[in-house]
């Protein structure tokens, strides 16, 4: 059961939230309802939004003008044209005791709600909630289970999906070398990969593989040249291409000068994202030692996200209005 946050009535008001509405992410949560000041309130409030289901919730509280009775409704916010069914359950718990809780009422009912501000109603006497009053404030749990279309009853809890593994799956197809089918020579070492994956990330590589461009034969494997590039650097791009990140740099390596030569490959080959995430990076190297260098590699390549950094008084890593 996922946690959708909490709505705090004191002072005579509805508290603000500390964040935006919170989403369960499934099919069944619950929201807490906190009455500070039991005494004093005299007045309906609503529940801040929450969201369970897919669909948008909120509590409706009335303690009626004589305190003899207390109203709490469940109510669908935001209207559908599809019926919603679902449980809901009201309890009273301890402070910081979710665990602990005395049911309101039987929450095994199928509701259904159509349409905007339908709702469920509970009424509670005065003798069933006062003798959960502590220092003149009370905690109400309420718990939904939105029912799948059709659905009569549901047995088993929300399934957890895990998060993707894409990235992953990918760095370790292109480690592995199973199915590779292009081969790079660069500063004397050979790289292998796939050039389905070579042509999806990249528009140069597309033509270079597929198109007009494309060199030898259709045979198996395609080698290609590349003359102009150190190892370290294609090595790092094509970690990119598979990964999607921006791979750390060998430990003996000058980090600095492998970015830029890193940015000036991804130029070449069509990796706009590669090249944006050098130049951020290139942002912490910026000092008068190399502010000239990198100044005219952002001159050759169009990079808009190197503009000349003031220097003076300012510390390295300052890159126009971007602070490290």
């Amino acid at each position: 059961m996922t946690f959708t946050g909490e709505s705090v009535y004191s002072g005579g008001k509805l508290l603000s939230a500390a964040s935006p509405i919170i989403n369960a992410g499934a099919d069944r949560g619950y929201h807490l309802l906190v009455v500070d000041g039991h005494s004093r309130t005299n007045k309906f409030f609503w529940s801040l939004p929450f969201i369970i289901g897919g669909q948008h919730w909120r509590i409706y509280y009335d303690p009626h003008v004589d305190g003899s009775l207390v109203t709490l409704q469940l109510c669908l916010v935001i209207g559908t044209i599809d019926l919603v069914k679902a449980h809901f359950e009201f309890s009273f718990v301890e402070e910081n005791d979710e665990q602990e809780r005395a049911r309101i009422h039987d929450g095994s009912e199928i509701f259904e709600f159509r349409g905007r501000f339908s709702h469920h109603t509970k009424v509670l006497k005065k003798e069933t909630w006062e003798k959960f009053i502590r220092d003149d404030r009370f905690t109400i749990l309420c718990d939904v289970m939105v029912l799948a279309q059709g659905a009569t009853t549901r047995i088993s809890s929300f399934i957890a999906v895990p998060p993707s593994d894409m990235q992953q799956n990918f760095m370790d197809l292109l480690l592995s070398g199973d199915g590779t089918d292009v081969i790079f020579r660069v500063g004397g070492e050979t790289f292998t990969a796939h050039k389905c994956v070579l042509a999806a990330r990249s528009a140069f590589f597309r033509a270079q593989l597929f198109g007009p461009m494309k060199e030898g034969t259709a045979s198996t494997n395609t080698i290609l040249q590349i003359d102009d590039m150190h190892a370290e650097v294609f090595s790092m791009m094509l970690r990119f291409i598979y990964g999607d990140s921006l791979p750390a740099p060998p430990v003996d390596e000058n980090e600095g000068v492998l970015l830029q030569h890193l940015l000036v490959a991804a130029d070449r080959y069509d990796l706009r994202r590669l090249r944006a995430m050098c130049e951020d990076k290139l942002c912490d190297y910026i000092d008068i030692s190399s502010v000239a260098t990198i100044l005219s590699l952002a001159d050759q390549h169009s990079c808009d996200g190197l503009p000349f950094p003031r220097l003076s008084g300012e510390p390295k890593g300052f890159c126009g209005d971007r602070r490290v």
